[in-house]
């Protein structure tokens, strides 16, 4: 099952400077631990040592947030898309 991964500029250096990365995941958790395989290192800035995704970052299924979805334990099928987001604060 392939899904789209949009990986934000400050994470690329981890992807070889790609933009997308295709996945095979069942549902989030199973992405970022198919990240990790690929793309050495990313999941350390991804999620805390607990597993679970840095506050900083903003996960989108489909343009849908997951924390108002199954959180980490949200379905993925073949074909969707998965936005990595900084949170952007300001004033």
């Amino acid at each position: 099952m392939a899904v789209k991964v949009l990986i934000p500029t400050a994470l690329q250096k981890f992807t070889n400077d790609q933009a997308t990365i295709e996945c095979a995941a069942n549902n989030v958790t199973e992405l970022l631990d198919s990240l990790e395989t690929s793309c050495p290192g990313i999941k350390g800035r991804l999620c805390d040592e607990q597993g679970k995704p840095r506050r900083f970052l903003n996960f989108y299924v489909n343009s849908e947030d997951i924390r108002f979805l199954e959180g980490t334990e949200t379905a993925l099928q073949d074909g969707d898309e998965v936005s990595i987001v900084p949170a952007v604060a300001g004033g």
